[in-house]
This record gives structure tokens, sequence and C-alpha cells, in this order.
């Protein structure tokens, strides 16, 4: 089975469009980050399934002209799983947005932390080097 260079590219740009607008921190964003990438998905394995056959019914069509029907079902639970996701997104930005007045995603408090604590250490280093410019690079031995 061969894939359409077309198909590729277009699976390609989906995805790169989904997760560059899942790493926002706007939850609109993120929101239809979340329906590209479904919509991404469902290209993906419809286009897995191949070619257009004949219905997987026996008696109805030759057996080695038969669709598989594996692809079709995989991509009817990821519409379901895509509006499931979507609905608590949509839920989770009204929420927030009525509570705060914006969409913002929040850093973490351990963020801030980390955050605090690298700005610490190399503010701590600057300093260090600076006395290490002042002696002259020779240390304050005795």
């Amino acid at each position: 089975m061969t894939i359409n260079l077309t198909m590729a590219v277009v699976l390609a740009v989906l995805y790169s469009v989904g997760f560059y607008l899942l790493m926002q921190r706007s939850l609109m964003r993120i929101l239809l980050g979340i329906v590209i990438l479904g919509h991404g998905s469902n290209l993906l394995l419809q286009t897995a399934g191949g070619p257009p056959a004949g219905a997987a019914m026996i008696g109805t069509t030759d057996p080695a002209q038969m669709a598989d029907p594996l692809p079709q079902a995989m991509a009817l639970t990821a519409i379901v799983i895509t509006f499931a996701l979507t609905t608590f997104l949509l839920a989770l930005a009204y929420r927030s947005w009525t509570l705060l007045g914006h969409d913002e995603v929040r850093d973490d408090l351990e963020d801030r932390r980390i955050q605090r604590l690298e700005r610490r250490l190399s503010e701590s280093e600057e300093d260090g080097a600076e006395e290490l410019e002042k002696t002259g690079g020779v240390g304050t031995e005795r």
C-alpha cells in the first residue's frame, strides 16, 4: 500500500498546527488544537484504510474486493473521543472565563518555585564570576 504525497503533506500540516496550538496558554487555542488533531487522526485512519472497496458483507462481494472495516470503526471511535474532549474543554474554558475573566492557563506553583530557584542560582553564579574577576582569578586562600 502506498500513500499519496498530498495526503502525507496535509497530515503533516494538520499535526503540526494541532500540536502548535496545543502548546499555547489560551484554552480556546488548546481546544482548537485538540479539534485539529482529531481531524488529523481521522484523516490518518481513513488514509491507512486504503482505497474505497466493496462493503464488508459476506455474500455481497468477493472477499478480496472487500474494504477493511477496522479503520472506519477506529475513525468513529476517534470522532467520539474528540467530541467528548471538545465538550469538556469548552466547559472548562467557560468556567475559567466566568470565574477569572480570561481563559489563560496559569503556571503551577511548583513551576514558579523552580523558576525562582533557577533565577537565584544564576544570580549567585554571576556574582561569583564578578568576584573572581575582581580578585584577578586568584583564590582567596590564606
